[in-house]
């Protein structure tokens, strides 16, 4: 009888785990929530996360490294856009995104070049307490001064929730074509593997305990 109980507790956690897990499924212009996987490109590893700091597919996720049957997104400089998950995102931490210019076409890029960043949803804190913006779309704009052409659009959750284990990425890759971009050469650039390193206050951070400021990890946003 221990036994069966034992096997039932390791399950039910088992199954608490894998609810508490999320993945970016779908992304569409405005702040429609989209066809999952048309325009994302669709991972192998269902929805878990990604915790290998030297791992290539920490830039769109395990199977992520090309397009395959994934579309290209029409988006003009300027348009918003947003990605929708399967569920809220459960873990605090912070949310970013990144773009990287494809040499050619953005199905064929496995994302090896320079990226930069766009937007980080960070904590917000008041009265000693931190808030962390936890839902299950968001929306941001494709800035107006880049120059046009294919991109990938990645986003991504960094879950620090728990303090001393190894922290857990959540990332997809959405791909882009941009219109009527302008002519800036967005900087501070990094290369993904490489951009977050174990030593950033921002992955190591304790969250419940003396809490009061974060950096996001990664390069600085970049904005036009």
């Amino acid at each position: 009888m221990k036994n069966v109980v034992a096997v039932v507790t390791v399950a039910a956690l088992a199954a608490q785990g894998a609810t508490a897990h999320y993945i970016f499924q779908s992304l569409a212009k405005g702040t429609a929530k989209g066809v999952p996987y048309e325009y994302v490109r669709r991972n192998t590893n269902y929805n878990s996360p990604v915790t290998d700091l030297a791992s290539k597919d920490l830039r769109c996720n395990v199977g992520g490294a090309t397009g395959g049957n994934t579309s290209t997104l029409e988006l003009n400089a300027g348009d918003q856009f947003t990605f929708s998950l399967d569920t809220a995102v459960y873990h605090q931490g912070p949310i970013s995104l990144y773009m990287s210019k494809a040499p050619s076409t953005a199905a064929e890029y496995d994302g090896s070049g320079d990226w930069f960043k766009i937007n980080d949803w960070a904590p917000q804190f008041s009265g000693g307490q931190a808030t962390w913006t936890m839902k299950d779309s968001y929306s941001y704009t494709i800035p107006k001064c880049i120059p046009s052409g294919e991109y990938l659009l990645r986003i991504q959750s960094l879950a620090i929730h728990n303090p001393g284990a190894v922290p857990q990425f959540y990332i997809s890759c959405g791909q882009v074509h941009v219109n009527g971009g302008g002519n800036a050469s967005p900087s501070p650039t990094a290369k993904i593997p490489g951009a977050f390193k174990a030593t950033d206050p921002g992955y190591t951070a304790n969250i419940y305990n003396n809490f009061h400021s974060y950096i996001v990890p990664g390069p600085s946003v970049f904005t036009c």
